[in-house]
């Protein structure tokens, strides 16, 4: 087994939390059951990573099996790389049968067409999503194991989340080769990233619960209360004002954690407003500027904004309408042309 394997191994079992080492390896179905029980995972993991090792140069592990444990390590924990949504589109509305191996035929062609020193390693998962992993290199070196690309594709469906490499230099040579890939006409990021890939997922599939209605704030009601009851009243009054906080937040977030999303950006577009008299605008122009929005939690910071008094109940659309705003992205970019930069199949 080649050197290099070896250490690739090595590191991605340290990575591993010590308890479920015996696990991911049982998933990677590389090591029989008799040669994992002859690992002795209760000792420090430097010395389990070497007994795979060992265990792997007798079975002659090369790249693609070390590939392989490495995405299985990246589907257990996914969270621990960031990760960009991006969408897809066909010129009309045909559907056509999506053949797994003729994807991945057409992938690895594609790619290796215009960059030779490249690993790819595809992983099948219950779904329907496809890992890929890619390993880049540059005309005159191999491929570097330790800066990786990552794409999940479900099959049928128009997204792609890709966490990419360091070399973002490579992007336009994996959005092409995924459009030829999947028979897709084009490519657009949305402007959502997370750590959390199943919250990206439960956004852009909408396998979540959240209106996206408008309220009008309504005045708190007038109390007949005596001028001797005036700590009562206030009691009162807040009560109820706190009791319709929390309820226009549920009905604008529902009751479940939301999804974790950690950035949001959107362009806004409007007509400045001023006296005629004034004369501020030669012109008519709209009025442009770009909205971003980061937080370890964003959605789960927003929904606390008006409970913890920083913030009037309710929230403006234009906060709690992100997840909605960032699915119709994409047609609202190709209405107005805000972004004409994109990755066309041919």
């Amino acid at each position: 087994m080649d050197e290099t394997v070896a250490e690739y191994i090595r590191r991605t079992i340290l990575k591993i939390p010590r308890d479920e080492i015996k696990t991911v390896l049982q998933k990677w179905h590389f090591l029989s059951e008799t040669q994992l029980e002859t690992i002795n995972f209760h000792q420090i993991k430097e010395n389990i990573s070497q007994d795979v090792v060992q265990l792997c140069e007798e079975n002659s592990a090369g790249i693609k099996q070390a590939a392989v444990l490495d995405i299985i390590y990246n589907h257990i924990y996914p969270d621990k790389r960031v990760w960009s949504v991006y969408q897809m589109n066909k010129t009309g509305e045909e559907t056509e049968p999506f053949d797994v191996t003729d994807f991945k035929k057409k992938f690895k062609r594609q790619l290796r067409s215009a960059l030779k020193n490249v690993t790819i390693t595809f992983r099948e998962y219950e779904d329907n999503a496809i890992w890929i992993r890619i390993a880049w290199g540059t005309p005159y070196t191999k491929p570097n194991q330790y800066k990786t690309s990552y794409v999940v594709y479900h099959s049928q469906t128009p997204y792609v989340f890709v966490s990419a490499s360091v070399l973002r230099s490579n992007l336009p040579l994996l959005c092409q080769a995924l459009v030829v890939a999947s028979n897709y006409h084009d490519i657009r990021e949305m402007e959502l990233r997370s750590h959390s890939l199943n919250s990206l997922k439960d956004i852009v599939f909408k396998r979540y619960s959240q209106n996206f209605q408008t309220y009008r704030p309504r005045q708190l009601q007038e109390s007949n209360v005596a001028p001797t009851n005036v700590d009562i009243r206030i009691i009162s009054e807040n009560r109820n004002e706190k009791e319709r906080i929390q309820r226009l937040s549920r009905e604008v977030f529902g009751d479940g954690i939301q999804p974790k999303l950690e950035f949001a950006q959107y362009k806004l577009e409007t007509m400045f407003r001023s006296d005629p008299r004034m004369d501020v605008l030669n012109k008519k122009e709209p009025f442009r500027c770009l909205v971003k929005f980061s937080s370890p939690h964003l959605l789960e910071s927003l929904k606390s904004l008006a409970p913890a008094g920083m913030a009037d109940a309710p929230l403006s659309p234009l906060l709690t309408c992100i997840p909605q705003k960032a699915r119709n992205y994409f047609k609202i970019r190709e209405k107005k042309d805000l972004f004409p930069e994109s990755f066309v199949n041919p």
